[in-house]
């Protein structure tokens, strides 16, 4: 069995805030400063959020519904808002996939500095638009 395989397995049962720990405690440079740096800033906007591991290895964070993931790559830390294109940015956080017509994305590179009051306040959107979406289909029913 290949070492990606054995890995999966093992994860089988780990929560998921664990998996999200040592996903940063692996990175070991900026990227796992920046994951765990948006991570608290997520917690903080939304102190109810739930975290989940999806797609063999992202972190995703949600509230009725999904409202961002956390990818990491080589040059990049990557947080991706499914519904991105709904949300208003008014300080133009948003600097990636920008050309679809539903999802949007920010990437931060090495040394990059967080606006922490506006990706809060994308994440508070990100929460609203997804209980005004639960609202409205509980309502249909």
């Amino acid at each position: 069995m290949s070492r990606k395989k054995l890995r999966e397995r093992s994860q089988i049962g780990t929560p998921p805030s664990r998996l999200i720990d040592t996903r940063i405690k692996e990175l070991a440079d900026w990227r796992g400063t920046m994951l765990a740096r948006l991570r608290t800033l997520i917690k903080q906007a939304d102190p109810e959020v739930v975290e989940e591991w999806k797609w063999r290895g992202v972190p995703v964070w949600s509230h009725d519904g999904l409202i961002c993931t956390g990818e990491t790559y080589q040059n990049v830390v990557k947080m991706t808002f499914p519904k991105g294109a709904t949300l208003e940015d008014p300080s133009r956080l948003f600097n990636a996939s920008l050309e679809g017509n539903t999802r949007r994305a920010i990437d931060f590179h090495e040394g990059d500095t967080i606006d922490e009051k506006a990706l809060k306040a994308l994440v508070r959107a990100a929460v609203r638009l997804n209980a005004s979406r639960a609202a409205t289909a509980a309502r249909a029913r």
